[in-house]
């Protein structure tokens, strides 16, 4: 961090400041006074009952004793009175910087929580806190997604290694073919994975965006032609196409689309359909992605996008899924400034609404 080399404070410049102003008003004074003054006669005046009149000479002399007397006395009040309404005025900053220096050595639960009708130094204390409230659950979910991370990675390398053990152990009695398959698939789901993990961490990058203009209906249209290959006993439609075009990352968003329909397609049940329908507004371009299933409750559904987090008794049973195909939608929506919504179908299955600005 860099240096500063050391200098006023803002209380001290502020009261210096104060000061300034009122001896300023004091000299302004002072000088009207002196411009009043040329309207009276010089020399001393007497008059007709012989009472003595001081002319302008005598008034000069009184004016400027006193007015020295009073700008001294402005630079006093003023210096005084400003430190005291300065410091007034900074006691929310110092509460906001003991908030900051407490963040800075870890305690992110902290908050500055100023009282007080909203001005600038409220508004600056509640985006604060608020951005302390994001950073505080940024970090938490990032130190879940890490934990769970770790423990999905383990899973695979942990079985590989338990079965290489068991087949060291009894090297007559393995059965090469199958131990070589459940190897093989181990091994998938293990590179689906770190694939999955490397596709998250790009997507949440919203510098790493590469937007330009894009024909969504061609896109959407593209991984439902390649995806009708996995659809196997399902009937997969795209209903609807009228999105347009739109600036986006073209290569996010197909795997964004793909993720959604692999998730209806896996999450299905046999012989069920899929449909897909891409609309158009003024400012953004809606993917409608709906699929036929049990039943599924909000509850449920509300923590699908969540890293890790599969739905339990939808999987055909045909796939293994990472628990992270939403996740990585709800990413790239961020990521786009967009949005990902999940809702039950009624009669069974999910609609999922993929939102992405123009």
């Amino acid at each position: 961090m860099r240096e500063r080399a050391p200098g006023l404070s803002v209380r001290l410049k502020l009261t210096l400041s104060y000061a300034a102003f009122v001896v300023i008003v004091g000299i302004a004074v002072f000088v009207v006074g002196f411009l009043v003054l040329r309207f009276i006669p010089d020399g001393n005046l007497y008059s007709e009952n012989g009472s003595f009149t001081p002319g302008r000479g005598d008034l000069v002399d009184v004016f400027v004793r006193y007015a020295w007397y009073t700008v001294l006395a402005l630079a006093i009040v003023g210096l005084g009175g400003g430190w005291v309404v300065s410091g007034l005025m900074l006691r929310p900053l110092h509460r906001i910087t003991d908030a900051a220096r407490a963040v800075r050595d870890g305690d992110l639960a902290h908050r500055v929580d100023l009282p007080g009708p909203r001005d600038e130094l409220t508004d600056l204390a509640d985006t604060f806190d608020a951005m302390l409230a994001r950073i505080e659950e940024t970090l938490e979910a990032q130190k879940r997604f890490a934990a769970n991370a770790s423990h999905e990675l383990r899973t695979p390398h942990a079985t590989m290694r338990t079965l290489l053990e068991v087949a060291r152990a009894d090297p007559g009695g393995v059965d090469l073919e199958r131990l070589l398959h459940r190897l093989d698939l181990t091994n998938e789901r293990a590179i689906r994975l770190t694939e999955a993990l490397l596709a998250l961490a790009r997507s949440t990058r919203e510098g790493a965006l590469s937007p330009e203009p894009t024909a969504v209906d061609e896109l959407v249209a593209t991984v439902v032609s390649e995806a009708r290959g996995d659809a196997a006993g399902l009937d997969l439609d795209l209903v609807d196409s009228s999105g347009g075009v739109a600036r986006l990352d073209e290569t996010l968003v197909r795997q964004a689309v793909a993720n959604l329909v692999r998730n209806a397609l896996v999450h299905n049940i046999e012989g069920g359909w899929v449909r897909l329908a891409v609309s158009g507004e003024v400012d953004e371009v809606i993917i409608d992605v709906v699929n036929s299933g049990d039943d599924l409750s909000r509850e449920l559904v509300s923590t699908l996008p969540e890293p890790f987090v599969r739905g339990v008794g939808r999987t055909r049973g045909r796939a293994d899924g990472t628990g992270l195909g939403l996740a990585i939608v709800a990413s790239i929506a961020r990521a786009h400034r967009g949005r990902l919504e999940l809702w039950p179908r009624e009669g069974g299955g999910l609609h999922a609404r993929l939102r992405l600005p123009r």
